[in-house]
């Protein structure tokens, strides 16, 4: 039996869906599903680990100036 590896992933952080990523001959190609993650369109990744890493960091940033906005007031 073969296996079939996906051509598309859905990357979700904390019940959120970033945005899609597609496989092309280079590796991953991100595409956002939401304004946060615009930041990320088009980029090329490596591997579908990489652009979710990604797109963690930029979920947390955002979190990180949330909070510190909000403490700041």
């Amino acid at each position: 039996m073969s296996q079939t590896q996906s051509n598309a992933y859905i990357i979700e952080i904390q019940d959120r869906a970033a945005g899609i990523i597609t496989r092309d001959e280079r590796g991953f190609r991100f595409f956002s599903s939401e304004r946060l993650f615009d930041s990320l369109e088009g980029r090329q990744f490596r591997s579908a680990r990489e652009a979710e890493r990604a797109a963690r960091a930029v979920f947390s940033e955002r979190s990180r100036r949330a909070s510190s906005h909000f403490f700041a007031n």
